[in-house]
């Protein structure tokens, strides 16, 4: 019975998660292929094949996802559900990327977006203390950090997101290095998970702790009879 409830429950995790980009599968027979559409949000963006993005858990662990649909907070790049985005500064460490405080406060970043190679950039004005002309800077804050598992390695979901599992290191890095192709800007990554054959598993899924629910009450019945002959 308990293992029919947990599976209940797995089949309806899907079937919540089967809008969240890149959201994986619990169960793997509810997966299908992921894509990426255009989108015009400046701050959307589709990882290469195999790579994932990397966000700062509430916990403060690491947690995975392909889902590259990101916004700003208080000039924080973060994940929809709030939590920060990592990748390279110039600190040479992985840490949340975010606008310059100075730039945020002052109001001067303007068309802050992610570009190929994972950069958050921006321009900002800035006056030339000489002749006192206004100039267009551009400014990176950072790049977005990307993992990679060895093959066959199953990451635990989690959210839209997932987990590595214990004692699993992935190989870490940025867009366009090398070791990783770039990002593909203003593109959203589709779930990981098939709506439809998501809905008909947990249709059966919903059919077969009925009939096991109604297999019980039958026996409980027969055992109460049974002891009521007894008595």
């Amino acid at each position: 019975m308990v293992a029919a409830i947990d599976r209940v429950e797995q089949r309806a995790a899907d079937v919540r998660r089967a809008f969240a980009p890149g959201a994986p599968p619990i169960v793997d027979d509810a997966g299908r292929d992921e894509t990426s559409f255009p989108t015009i949000d400046p701050l959307s963006v589709a990882a290469p094949e195999g790579a994932y993005f990397i966000e700062r858990g509430a916990d403060g662990q690491a947690r995975y996802t392909r889902g590259g649909t990101f916004v700003l907070r208080d000039g924080r790049l973060c994940a929809p559900d709030g939590q920060p985005v990592l990748g390279a500064t110039r600190r040479g460490v992985l840490e949340p990327l975010e606008i310059d405080p100075v730039d945020l406060s002052l109001g001067r970043a303007r068309r802050v977006h992610l570009d190929a190679s994972g950069a958050l950039a921006y321009e900002r004005d800035v006056v030339d203390p000489r002749t006192g002309a206004v100039q267009s800077q551009s400014v990176v804050a950072g790049r977005l950090a990307l993992a990679r598992f060895a093959a066959g390695t199953r990451l635990q979901p989690d959210g839209d997101g997932a987990t590595a599992p214990p004692g699993i290191t992935p190989h870490v890095g940025v867009p366009g290095d090398g070791t990783f192709a770039p990002v593909a800007p203003m593109r959203r990554e589709s779930s990981g998970i098939d709506v439809d054959r998501s809905l008909d598993r947990l249709r059966i899924a919903y059919r077969q702790l009925d009939a096991l629910q109604g297999a019980f009450r039958a026996r409980y019945g027969v055992e109460k009879s049974a002891i009521d002959l007894v008595k």
